[in-house]
């Protein structure tokens, strides 16, 4: 994960509604001139991971300088069609028959996760001129959180890279692999070793190579020198088009989700930490925090001082977002701001509880100029219950 603050100091928190996700147009922009320049360097073709960030609002300053976007499914692929502009490649665990034929009216590309998957439905997706693919599992992966381990033994995703001799490839336009996640360069190239010795004679069948996301291309660390001349290496070796569907690095550090203290208390026993509880919900607002896990960063956040528990207003027990410094104990009605929120957030969130979902706003940190682009109501609790 990210925590760089970047412009979000001279943002005024109290001016929004609370809670509220707040993505900074500048912050967005920056790491859309690297994935540009990393284009322009090399020729491969950069697609944004819907299921990242699907903030369609953004979508003209994205399409400006990406190829397209990646889906995982009808409405993915449906929301790509509407609102972004470029090509679509859509990948599934598992498509279902009443849902493929409308996806492959609209999608460019087709990546099938398994033999029975080509049988079932390669008919459809050649009437459509699709160009179909298939998700090689390449059984190598440095990803130590087998949650996000999508290359490990066990997987779901993808055709082992032992079983590539059972795959017809003259019926295929390419391959997709997928196997990082948010990681600099050095374990692509690993990958990439591991499975070379099988792709390479295959390549001759190839129009292209998808090397899925999880790369961490816009952080301050990170190698794109070295991504750069594999990439171009790696392209010559093959003779095929490379693809790349980065996520979080489109919009790393780009959003916030500023919250508001509701109460604090210290409960009557030594051992217990300090309180607070924030209209911010792990479980409803930011889920990954309990599903990875991990601790946000906070804004401002010194490294010493009144250690202070962070919870959400739902009834979950573990509802707690993680224990942090402040310099003073925090008073009901102080705002807070969690760092970077822009990626798996508004896409995961849900009404659990009936807790309110927090606003939208696009900020321009530039200009100092803000619009809320969503609240969320009691009609929209209501219209997603029966």
């Amino acid at each position: 994960m990210g925590g760089n603050p970047r412009n979000f100091n001279k943002l005024d928190f109290y001016s929004l509604p609370s809670p509220c996700f707040v993505i900074d147009k500048k912050a967005l922009q920056d790491n859309l001139e690297i994935l540009h320049g990393l284009k322009e360097d090399t020729e491969v073709k950069i697609l944004l991971a819907l299921k990242a960030f699907s903030t369609f609002s953004l979508a003209p300053l994205i399409s400006s300088y990406l190829d397209g976007c990646c889906s995982s499914g009808l409405y993915e692929t449906k929301l790509a069609k509407k609102y972004f502009k470029g090509e679509i490649s859509t990948f599934s665990p598992a498509f279902k028959k009443d849902e493929f034929n409308e996806i492959a009216q609209i999608t460019d590309h087709v990546i099938f996760n398994s033999l029975t998957q080509i049988k079932d439905f390669i008919d459809i997706a050649n009437k459509f001129n699709n160009q179909i693919g298939v998700r090689i599992n390449p059984v190598y992966s440095e990803v130590k959180n087998e949650k996000y381990s999508a290359a490990s033994l066990n997987s779901r995703l993808g055709i082992h890279v032992g079983d590539l001799k059972n795959i017809d490839f003259q019926q295929l336009s390419g391959i997709h692999i997928h196997a990082l996640c948010e990681q600099n360069f050095k374990p692509l190239e690993n990958t990439w070793n591991h499975i070379s010795e099988a792709i390479l004679p295959l390549s001759k069948h190839l129009k292209w190579i998808n090397l899925g996301g999880g790369h961490h291309i816009t952080r301050q660390d990170y190698q794109i020198k070295q991504l750069k001349k594999f990439l171009k290496k790696t392209s010559s070796q093959t003779n095929t088009q490379l693809y790349i569907e980065p996520g979080e690095a489109v919009v790393l550090d780009s959003g916030i989700l500023v919250g508001e203290i509701i109460d604090s208390f210290k409960p009557n026993n030594p051992l217990s930490s300090y309180m607070a509880i924030t209209d911010i919900s792990a479980t409803s607002h930011i889920p990954d925090v309990i599903e990875a896990p991990y601790r946000p960063a906070l804004l401002n956040e010194p490294k010493t001082g009144y250690k202070i528990q962070l919870g959400g207003p739902s009834c979950l027990a573990g509802d707690n977002i993680g224990i942090y410094n402040f310099k003073e104990i925090p008073k009901v009605g102080d705002r807070i701001a969690l760092l970077d929120q822009a990626h798996y957030t508004m896409v995961k969130t849900s009404f659990f509880n009936g807790i309110k979902m927090p606003s939208i706003a696009i900020w321009d940190s530039t200009t100092n100029d803000i619009e809320i682009i969503k609240k969320f109501s009691y009609e929209d609790f209501e219209k997603k219950l029966s």
